[in-house]
């Protein structure tokens, strides 16, 4: 396991140097969507329609603004489960779209997508709210501002704290550590 300092936009060579449990310090924009926007994101990729936003190379993070304070650029962030966008995940990564960050694991689908694409899915620790809240230098609504708190938003942001789960080689760390825990408890 490595530590890595990258910027956005991600390339595939990036992308390619990562392996899961590596800790990753990400800075640039970053896009904050869930699952309203995203699935306005697939419809108008199967109609052949551009994205209100190019989202080629980018990040995608799943979640969402508390309420802010006056003078804060967003409230508190948190992210949210990532398999609640495996349905549409795998279209934005065939767009272009290089890695997606939430909690959780992923569905077996979402692992060959991120093979088949080169991209990476990687996990924000739950809990630590505040600490990724401090990495964000600006928040803008970008699109579906009737979406409210699922509206889509550009994030710049300085070493915002990762962990990779999925990597662009077919593995998948909650599955790995899973597996190892298990044979230590049942040798």
């Amino acid at each position: 396991m490595a530590s890595y300092n990258i910027s956005t936009p991600l390339a595939d060579e990036d992308i390619a140097s990562l392996h899961i449990g590596d800790e990753v310090y990400l800075s640039g924009v970053i896009y904050m969507a869930r699952d309203a926007a995203h699935k306005r994101f697939c419809d108008l990729l199967a109609e052949n329609k551009p994205l209100p936003v190019d989202l080629h190379g980018q990040v995608i993070f799943y979640g969402g603004p508390g309420p802010s304070k006056p003078g804060d650029v967003i409230g508190v962030v948190a992210p949210t489960s990532a398999y609640r966008m495996d349905p549409y995940a795998p279209a934005l990564f065939e767009y272009g779209v290089k890695a997606v960050i939430g909690k959780g694991n992923r569905g077996q689908a979402m692992r060959q997508s991120c093979v088949d694409n080169t991209a990476v899915c990687f996990s924000a620790i739950g809990g630590i709210s505040a600490t990724l809240f401090s990495c964000i230098q600006s928040a803008e609504v970008v699109a579906y501002a009737d979406l409210k708190t699922e509206a889509v938003q550009r994030l710049v942001v300085v070493d915002f704290p990762l962990l990779v789960t999925n990597d662009a080689h077919g593995r998948d760390l909650y599955e790995e550590e899973v597996k190892k825990y298990r044979e230590m408890l049942n040798p």
